[in-house]
């Protein structure tokens, strides 16, 4: 097993019970392998994108919030689907691969829905208002 410091320097900053969370290099790097399966599939990848809000700005995430923000995207996401920093500290995100056809706007709702109870039941009430979240559905395209 590596230790924290060789870990880090293959994208994972933090490990959980559940998974991996991927530093901003890292998870961008498998987000662009993934839509290009994707597009080579001719299936969507969904993106969420998790912002905690600061009045109007983006507030930093400090590692024991994050460590709990990520615990939740475990807990709602598959094994398979990807983890980690959009941007570093600020934006967690998550991909979700192999989606089925076209994903709905009631789909995306319940995705936004229950991540967002989960996120309440894990986080103190004022907190987990705070959090924007985001799905993206980024359709397949082909190049040629």
């Amino acid at each position: 097993m590596y230790g924290t410091a060789d870990r880090r320097s293959y994208g994972v900053v933090l490990e959980g019970r559940f998974g991996q969370a991927y530093n901003e290099q890292a998870f961008r790097y498998f987000l662009q392998i993934e839509r290009g399966r994707a597009a080579r599939a001719q299936r969507p990848v969904l993106l969420l994108l998790l912002e905690l809000r600061k009045s109007d700005e983006h507030a930093l995430i400090d590692p024991a919030l994050a460590a709990k923000l990520f615990d939740c995207l475990w807990r709602c996401l598959r094994e398979t689907d990807l983890v980690g920093w959009y941007r570093e500290d600020r934006v967690a995100g998550a991909v979700m691969t192999h989606v089925e056809g076209e994903c709905r706007a009631d789909v995306l709702d319940v995705i936004r829905q229950r991540l967002g109870q989960t996120l309440c039941a894990s986080l103190s009430t004022d907190v987990a208002r705070r959090f924007r979240v985001r799905v993206y559905q980024c359709r397949p395209q082909l190049k040629g």
